[in-house]
């Protein structure tokens, strides 16, 4: 079904759908059924799923039309988000991953953002109406909850999200709010594969950690240039003037010291996993490696599809936090520190759920430990030679 960019045409304009033949033969005879546009999208059963229950109280409440359909658009983006999440994951699960396979990868994930933020953006239009109007409907709604949007909790299952990250909800599991068929679909994806795990896995298996034909260990290498740089830094604070002399010094060297100790902690593989152990950290050792190199060395031609990765992983967490952010102030806006109407504390339960979120945070809080370019370790010529496009090395 192409467009017809007809000079003048009618009201399909640039639309997918747009009058005109159909493709496949030049009489324009298709050569399967006619299709319909409305049949196509099933428009008789889509625009009459808005059933008001102000209505079927006598009492139709004007605003309450916009709520149903800002909702239903909600469910039919997160179908959209749970359809790309299984592309990634099904292209993630080859060992290898193809090259190719790596763009098209980028491609989804980038999709699912630009998704996220629209439905941030679709609070604005929700936020068209007052408290006043929302209380008109509110009560017919009780006990239904957005708390029980099984796709949503999908998501953050697939993406990666553990049963330790959740509050209880009136101090029970959050499925146990879901009807039985929708609590078996989300246990099971508790323990299924998560994209996390998958990336996890991924990052494990990058090669360049170290380099048997030259000798080179990314690890120590950047363990000498980190000391290095703790090293140059203490040397500018006691040679700053400003400084000196004071108790200003001492305080600054007391900050570098807690710097120096937060970071080297990183090279640590046993306190790594102690703090793996307490919940601080979720990524192991060796992906945490990896993906630092990868993000310090993002330049090199072979490493630059893997960093646009980690990036995109860091941009759905942060729109999953926006949005959860801009639905917790909307439900604040509308009915203050009222309870919620599937029972829970309403406005405080959103805001004390923001923190508990965070899939991807390990690669978020790598640049913590970032290095200057100026002071990254030289890699040998040979290993940037496997990082280039084969026409470079020519």
């Amino acid at each position: 079904m192409e467009a017809t960019e007809e000079a003048g045409g009618g009201g399909g304009g640039g639309c997918p759908f747009a009058h005109g033949g159909a493709p496949g033969t030049a009489a324009g005879k298709a050569k399967h059924e006619p299709v319909y546009y409305a049949d196509y999208l099933e428009l008789n059963k889509l625009l009459n799923a808005q059933h008001m229950k102000s209505e079927d109280h006598g009492k139709p409440a004007h605003d309450e039309m916009l709520f149903i359909i800002v909702h239903q658009a909600y469910e039919l983006w997160f179908k959209q988000i749970l359809h790309e999440l299984d592309l990634v994951m099904k292209l993630f699960a080859q060992t290898p991953i193809p090259e190719k396979s790596m763009g098209t990868i980028n491609h989804h994930t980038e999709r699912i953002v630009k998704i996220l933020n629209l439905l941030v953006s679709q609070v604005q239009i929700i936020e068209t109406m007052s408290p006043l109007d929302f209380l008109d409907f509110r009560d017919y709604l009780m006990p239904a909850s957005g708390f029980q949007s099984f796709q949503f909790r999908l998501i953050e299952n697939k993406l990666g999200m553990v049963a330790e990250q959740r509050m209880k909800y009136q101090s029970a599991a959050y499925h146990t709010r879901l009807e039985p068929d929708h609590q078996k679909i989300v246990q099971e994806s508790e323990n299924s594969p998560t994209l996390f795990n998958i990336v996890e896995a991924w990052l494990e298996r990058i090669p360049f950690l170290s380099d048997e034909e030259t000798g080179f260990k990314f690890w120590d290498a950047y363990k000498k240039a980190a000391e290095q740089m703790f090293d140059t830094e203490k040397e500018i604070i006691i040679d700053n003037s400003n400084m000196a002399g004071g108790e200003k010094l001492e305080e600054h060297l007391d900050e570098w010291r807690k710097n120096k100790e937060a970071f080297l902690a990183l090279l640590d593989d046993e306190k790594h996993e102690e703090m793996r152990r307490k919940g601080l950290r979720r990524l192991s050792f060796k992906a945490t490696q990896a993906a630092l190199l990868i993000t310090l060395y993002r330049d090199e031609p072979i490493l630059r599809a893997p960093f646009e990765l980690l990036t995109r992983l860091v941009d759905i967490d942060n729109a999953m936090q926006h949005w959860r952010h801009r639905h917790s102030m909307m439900v604040h806006r509308m009915i203050g520190t009222k309870m919620g109407t599937g029972g829970s504390s309403g406005y405080h339960y959103l805001k004390a759920t923001l923190q508990r979120g965070r899939v991807f945070v390990d690669i978020s809080n790598l640049s913590t430990y970032l290095l200057p370019r100026r002071a990254l370790p030289q890699l040998p010529a040979k290993m940037l030679s496997k990082m280039s496009f084969s026409l470079e090395q020519k």
